[in-house]
């Protein structure tokens, strides 16, 4: 949700406010998660293509991410107000760190990729 607000004043500005990246102002070089505020702007125009080329790793592992923690805590809430209790995502703890792994040198190789062109 915050992102879509730092989305939602980037697009209301006209793209004079957002979120600078570091190692981009430094070194000229795009992170893996360079254009992420571009691209949630884009969707938000509806704009998917251009959302796509702005960054399609983020648009993809985004809303996943979202769903897995947001799931997360809306069963959290609905057991804590003794409403009703929902099963709960439980991932191995060998699980969650080859995943952690996986995304992170999923990511730095997509940094490495997207600086090529």
């Amino acid at each position: 949700m915050g992102g879509l607000g730092v989305a939602a004043v980037y697009q209301l500005s006209g793209g004079r406010i957002g979120i600078p990246c570091v190692l981009h102002a430094t070194t000229g070089l795009n992170c893996p998660l360079c254009g992420s505020t571009r691209m949630a702007a884009s969707l938000l125009r509806g704009d998917f293509v251009a959302a796509w080329n702005f960054n399609c790793v983020v648009l993809v592992l985004g809303p996943l991410i979202g769903l897995g923690v947001g799931y997360q805590l809306v069963a959290w809430a609905l057991e804590w107000i003794r409403l009703v209790k929902l099963p709960r995502l439980r991932i191995s703890p060998r699980a969650v760190n080859w995943s952690a792994k996986l995304v992170v040198a999923g990511l730095l190789l997509y940094g490495v990729l997207r600086n090529l062109n």
